[in-house]
């Protein structure tokens, strides 16, 4: 199930959500040739990303942040540069460039000390901005949650596009993640489904000061829980994506 885009994009550049994409590319790049070296790759992780027991123990706490911007494989980067393109742009429109990018680094170094605390002594090096990008959407739900994201799903040979409401997508993206995080075991690697709760969890919590200014349930009746932009018109795709329309 991978989104693929929403229906009412920023009314405004979205500098800081494309500063960070950026970024998070450049870093990449940086150390792509390290790739084809196990030995070499494995010292640079060690010096950079997050490795629960070291930071248990106060060693190497700049890597909270450093991690951020670190990425496992082309695949790893995509799948989250996508997610942060699509949902980030109106978060960063409603909450201003500043404050979006605080919020940003908030819930990325606040997901890394959660995914710290659930396996204390775990040496499995830990990198990636889900956790971060994990706020934006619990973020985006929390204001947004009527807009139409189109999904497109794959099972083997079958594929399809289906527009959903934001709560719907990302409620089963979080219970997805509490799956996980149950069955997982940190110190075996993998998916790092606890910085991921704790990045949602965070987003919401840090976005409610700002529902409780624009009115509350107020804001959700006026903007009818999407975000206040015109509605896209996709005419590229206009006969294989149906066209919502709020009612």
């Amino acid at each position: 199930m991978f989104p693929i885009r929403d229906h009412n994009p920023s009314g405004r550049t979205p500098y800081v959500t494309y500063a960070l994409i950026a970024a998070n590319l450049l870093a990449y790049l940086g150390y792509f040739g390290l790739m084809g070296d196990e030995r070499a790759l494995l010292q640079f992780y060690a010096d950079w990303a997050i490795v629960p027991a070291w930071l248990s123990e106060g060693r190497h706490v700049y890597t909270l942040l450093s991690s951020l911007f670190l990425h496992a494989s082309f695949m790893h980067l995509g799948g989250n540069m996508l997610f942060l393109w699509i949902f980030g742009d109106n978060l960063e429109d409603e909450m201003g460039h500043l404050p979006y990018l605080l919020f940003y680094l908030a819930c990325g170094i606040g997901a890394g000390l959660i995914h710290v605390v659930s396996g204390p002594d775990s040496l499995v090096p830990t990198v990636g901005a889900s956790g971060a990008i994990a706020g934006v959407l619990g973020g985006y739900l929390l204001l947004f949650p009527k807009a139409k994201v189109d999904i497109l799903i794959i099972f083997i040979v079958f594929f399809r596009i289906f527009p959903l409401p934001a709560w719907l997508m990302l409620g089963l993206w979080f219970g997805m993640q509490l799956l996980g995080g149950v069955a997982s075991d940190p110190d075996m690697g993998g998916v790092a489904y606890w910085a991921h709760i704790g990045g949602f969890v965070l987003g919401l919590l840090l976005t409610l000061p700002l529902l409780a200014r624009r009115g509350g349930a107020r804001f959700w009746r006026r903007t009818e829980g999407h975000p206040p932009h015109p509605e896209a018109d996709y005419a590229f795709a206009r006969s294989s994506i149906p066209k919502v329309r709020r009612k």
